[in-house]
């Protein structure tokens, strides 16, 4: 039986907010790293690194 999965994680090319998703509240989370949210800029339209090489298809 072949699954579709989801991304757990995100970056945005723009200004490198990264984001892990949350299983438990089912939505996106801001990354920390050291104590320090990678939260990018804030006024940025952020554009998530989407370049095809994902695969949703489990098998």
């Amino acid at each position: 039986m072949t699954a579709i999965t989801s991304p757990r994680e995100r970056e945005c090319e723009r200004c490198s907010r990264r984001d892990i998703w949350d299983d438990d509240d089912s939505t996106w989370r801001i990354a920390v790293v050291e104590d320090e949210k990678q939260s990018g800029n804030p006024h940025c339209l952020h554009e998530w690194d989407i370049n095809g090489t994902f695969n949703p298809l489990d098998s």
